[in-house]
Order: C-alpha cells, then structure tokens, then sequence
C-alpha cells in the first residue's frame, strides 16, 4: 500500500505534516512525498530519507497564473502519480490541490484527498477588475473541478467550509471533515517559564510570528507597536517572519525602516521558532483569515497569553479573556488597546499562558488532530488517543 503526499514546499511538509505521515507509515503504507525544489532542502531530504520516505520533486511556479507552467506542473504531477501508483493521494496548498487533484483523477488514483488549511489570497482580495477578474474566474473553475473529484475535502474551520459552500465551489455529493487545525507536538513545544521583572511579574515582551504578508496583520501589529511604546516605553516587540513573492508581501524597505528606528527586534526566517516563542509573554497574531494557525497553537503550548483577531481561524484559538484577546481584523486600535490591558494588568498574563496551555492540550495536541486526519482518509483509528 502506497500514501503519497503533495505539498509545495518540502519543509512545511516535515514541519506541518511530519507527524501525520509517521501515523500512515505505522499503519504499514509506503510514504511518498512530491513537492519542488527538494535539492533545496537538505536538512529535510535526510530526515525523510532516513525514515525511508521517498521524494519526488516536480516543477512549480508558486505565485501566479502562467497556463504553461501550470500545464507542466499537472503532467509532471500525473507521470510520477502513474509511476507511483498510490492508494491514496493528499493534496494541500493551492496549485497542488488544484493540478495534484486532477491529476490524481487522470491518473486513477482510488481515493483522493484535499486538505484546505485556509483560504488565502484568491479568497482574500476583493479586487474585481482588469486582469485580476479573469484570473480569478479561471482559478474558480479550476478550483470547483479539482474539488469535484475529490473523495473528501478537510478544512480547518468551519467558516472556511461554508465560505465555499456559499460561493458553489464544492458539490454537496463530496464528504467534509473539519479537523482542528495541524495540530502541535507538546512534547517539542514545551510549557516554558514567563520573563518576570525585578517585582515578579511578566514583563510586556509581544511577538508575532508570520510569513510578513498584509494579510497576517504585519502593519497593524507595528502601528500597535508605536501606539505602545509612546505610552510605555519598556514595551518590547519581536518580529519572526520573511518577505516572499505573495503579491500580498510587505515592502523590504518599510521593515528596514522599523528595525533602524528600534520599534521592532526583528528575528528573520527561523527554523525553529521556540527560541524567540521563549523570549517573550504575550503572542500577537493580528490576521486577516487562517485555518488554524499553527505559529498561535505553538506559543499556546510553550504558555503564552495570545491575541488574535475574530477572524475565521484565529477566533478559535481563543476564549475571550481566559486564554487571552480577540479584536476585529484591520483594527490596529483595537489590538493595542488588548495590548495595553494586559500591560496594565500583568498578572493576567500568567493566568492566560496558564489557560492557553490547558486549551491546547484539550483540542489541539497533535496525536488527537492526526486521529481526526486519519479518520477523515478512512484510515483505522486509535479510540485510545481522545
């Protein structure tokens, strides 16, 4: 028996979905694992290899619609699935849910699975004119028929799944699941002490953790952050993320500019977040949608208060006042009022990393949501693991 997973970078898939392909291994399936540029990667590459994983990379242009390109990217795609020959496919990440999927179904895949852990971009951008408009009305028909042929479709929230119920993009015939999120490993992301001032309680130390896109919230969180540190200047704000070709990315110059003016600590691209989770309290996620966010789940299990906005995704992480604050998206007044709470009320910053940890331990552990996946795929299920 063969699983094949198809991803658009390698390293997310250790990262995000590393658990979960053990899980399938377990259970006696052969893994392969598609995804481009894995020579990029050689970190991942031996950690797959060594589980004795194998990889197949493919061409694809990530950003953008080029119908040659994305032509390529489906019949590389369809030639290694018919060489494979899985049982079962996941596909997740837009462009490979969208020519993976098909070109399962071309290549006769038995069982076709999709994993929408959030709808970005193309859902995202209101713009209706020019090139955009037919853009758009192309990924939608590509989209609906890539979603036809799918055994099963798995989101990460409920507002993802009626969103796309309402715009007609999936047949009501194909099953649904909603899992909670990627879920996170407790034992790797660890419970970890607050940083206390000279009278013992937690210093006003925020991080956001993202890719630096528009969409995550980046320039609301740094206009919060001036709005802060007029009123208290012992505030600090750490910034882990890097700048990609998203046509939403933020400009190099603006992050130049607040890292010259000593606004913001910034950390760059980590590949292990826990160093800069630990050296802050409170955890700041300002996005405008997500599926889960997995960077929120991380700083919930290391015990960090957080503050998110009401968006579809982020509003789960969240039980308003318990764990920490939700505020509306695009609202930078709001977030640093939240901000300024808890700087003013300190000690309720440990009661929320206290709470943030009991929630992620009851929803979120990563062997409870890789049962939900594996259920999903109609895989056998441990009833051990609640």
């Amino acid at each position: 028996m063969k699983f094949c997973i198809i991803s658009n970078d390698l390293h997310t898939v250790r990262n995000f979905r590393g658990d979960l392909l053990n899980s399938i291994a377990a259970q006696g399936y052969a893994i392969h694992i598609l995804a481009p540029n894995i020579e990029l990667y050689p970190e991942d590459q031996a950690y797959f290899q060594k589980l004795g994983f194998a990889l197949h990379s493919y061409p694809l242009q990530k950003m953008g619609t080029n119908p040659v390109a994305d032509s390529k990217t489906m019949l590389a795609i369809y030639q290694q699935l018919k060489a494979i020959r899985p049982n079962k496919v996941l596909s997740y990440t837009i462009k490979p849910i969208l020519y993976g999927t098909i070109a399962a179904y071309l290549a006769k895949v038995p069982e076709r699975y999709i994993l929408l852990s959030g709808l970005g971009f193309a859902f995202q951008n209101d713009q209706s004119a020019g090139r955009f408009k037919y853009v758009k009305r192309l990924f939608n028909q590509i989209f609906r028929f890539a979603l036809s042929k799918a055994s099963a479709v798995i989101f990460q929230n409920a507002d993802d799944l009626a969103l796309v119920r309402e715009l007609k993009h999936l047949p009501v015939r194909i099953p649904t699941y909603i899992v909670n999120g990627s879920g996170v490993n407790t034992e790797k992301f660890a419970p970890q002490p607050l940083l206390l001032d000279e009278k013992g309680q937690p210093q006003p130390i925020f991080l956001m953790v993202a890719r630096l896109l528009k969409d995550k919230g980046v320039y609301e969180y740094i206009a919060a952050a001036k709005q802060i540190k007029q009123r208290y200047p012992a505030a600090h704000f750490h910034l882990v993320g890097w700048i990609d070709e998203n046509p939403a990315a933020i400009a190099q110059d603006d992050l130049e500019a607040w890292m010259a003016s000593g606004l913001i600590q910034y950390w760059g691209k980590l590949s292990d977040v826990r160093q800069a989770i630990c050296q802050a309290n409170i955890f700041v996620l300002p996005s405008y949608r997500e599926g889960i966010p997995r960077s929120v789940l991380e700083a919930m299990a290391m015990r960090r208060a957080i503050i998110t906005t009401d968006a579809p995704g982020c509003k789960e992480t969240v039980i308003e006042g318990q764990n920490g604050f939700k505020v509306p998206v695009r609202d930078a007044d709001a977030l640093a009022q939240a901000m300024q709470r808890l700087i003013e009320q300190p000690a309720q910053i440990e009661q929320m990393a206290a709470s943030s940890l009991a929630l992620v331990q009851q929803r979120y552990e990563v062997k409870q949501v890789n049962q939900q996946m594996l259920q999903a795929m109609q895989f056998v299920t441990d009833s051990s693991v609640h």
